[in-house]
């Protein structure tokens, strides 16, 4: 049966991983694979995080089944950072525990597949690698669309807007919440509200993906395009990733939530879910929700985890204004948001970035800012200038 297999090319992000670790140069710097490092170069566990875990090890009475919805209280405690406090829709409101945003999609995808097959799958360009193959293994039709100019690194919206209204009613459209990953780049909040005109108007379907909330400008902040957005739109899916903003990468943790057109969906779509959570994965990891669960209920490690969340935030942003800084060429990167950045470049100037100057980042030109200290930044702008990326002299 496996001779019939045919190699898949190894992942390139797992590869730039190794390289790094195998180079020996001292001031080499890593803008790879996307996680969160503090100032000394690490992916600490958050100190909420740790208290969370104490508390467990003396509390924590079983490790029985969970059932295919997971934990709900994790689910419901959630919901008021992700929608607000008393959203009009709560009551047409439903989740379930996912392993991580990814399982999140996954199961999203599936549940699209189920209740309208013909739905097209509407993804703006560039995006996370991941997203087109998971819609596609769902077997959903995925149209792309371009959303950025990476040469201008300006939003192409009127591609957006013509992708927009060409599309059928039903259609579903894959919207990055906040800090858009692989580029930095949201829309305005007039963009939008343009664009929840266009779901509204074509009756289309938004699926927001939010894995970065609190790593742009904060909780609220990050959260109110979604939350406008669901305001007035009739359903909607919301992937969810508890991943970066709790620093709980190996763990897993995530949710998918569901708005219904009326209360009475709310029963079918929540059988649904379990059903298709029960064959992908019968019964989601309990440990990274129960953290998370343990540190929404208690006011003190709250407090603790939305302080470390915001020193965070604060960090990344900061060696954003540092690499804008350093370069006029660069000053694009003060105004966008998230881990990353999306430099226009050929995969042999990001190789030869990593060869001559010790400077790693994915072959697609993305950038973890998250990686770099402050201090990094004339190093990197003066390898970006060795290569023939930028075009403005040093700044003073």
């Amino acid at each position: 049966m496996f001779d019939k297999l045919n190699s898949r090319p190894a992942d390139s992000l797992l590869a730039l991983i190794k390289a790094f670790q195998a180079d020996d140069r001292p001031g080499k710097i890593d803008l790879g694979v996307g996680v969160y490092r503090d100032t000394m170069g690490r992916t600490p566990v958050m100190r909420a995080v740790k208290a969370a875990e104490q508390f467990l090890l003396e509390t924590q009475d079983s490790k029985k089944y969970l059932g295919p919805e997971g934990d709900l209280q994790f689910v419901r405690l959630l919901q008021p950072i992700i929608f607000g406090k008393s959203p009009k829709f709560t009551q047409r409101l439903v989740g379930i525990q996912t392993p991580g945003g990814s399982g999140a999609l996954r199961l999203g995808a599936e549940l699209i597949q189920a209740a309208n097959p013909s739905a097209k799958i509407l993804l703006g360009t560039p995006s996370w690698p991941n997203h087109a193959p998971i819609f596609s293994s769902a077997r959903l039709p995925v149209k792309e669309y371009a959303f950025v100019d990476l040469m201008s690194q300006q939003v192409k919206f009127e591609s957006v807007v013509d992708a927009l209204s060409s599309a059928r009613e039903g259609d579903v459209v894959l919207l990055h919440g906040c800090c858009h990953n692989p580029t930095g780049i949201d829309f305005t909040m007039e963009q939008w509200r343009r664009i929840t005109e266009l779901l509204v108007t074509h009756r289309l379907v938004p699926f927001i993906d939010l894995a970065y909330q609190g790593l742009g400008d904060g909780l609220e902040q990050d959260a109110a395009p979604t939350r406008m957005i669901l305001d007035v739109v009739d359903e909607a899916l919301i992937a969810y990733s508890c991943d970066k903003n709790f620093g709980l990468y190996r763990e897993r943790v995530g949710a998918l939530y569901v708005m219904t057109r009326n209360v009475d969906d709310i029963g079918k779509v929540e059988s649904n879910m379990a059903a298709l959570a029960r064959v992908n994965w019968s019964m989601p990891p309990d440990h990274g929700a129960a953290i998370v669960r343990t540190i929404l209920e208690s006011e003190e490690m709250s407090a603790m985890w939305r302080a470390e969340l915001e020193e965070m935030c604060l960090r990344v942003n900061g060696n954003r204004a540092a690499l804008a800084a350093a370069s006029p060429d660069l000053a694009f990167i003060s105004r966008q948001r998230g881990l990353f950045s999306n430099l226009s470049m050929s995969r042999e100037t990001a190789v030869a970035l990593r060869m001559s100057h010790g400077i790693y980042m994915a072959d697609s030109g993305r950038m973890n800012l998250a990686g770099m200290q402050p201090a990094d930044a004339d190093a990197i702008v003066a390898a970006l200038r060795a290569e023939g990326c930028l075009k403005s002299p040093t700044v003073a």
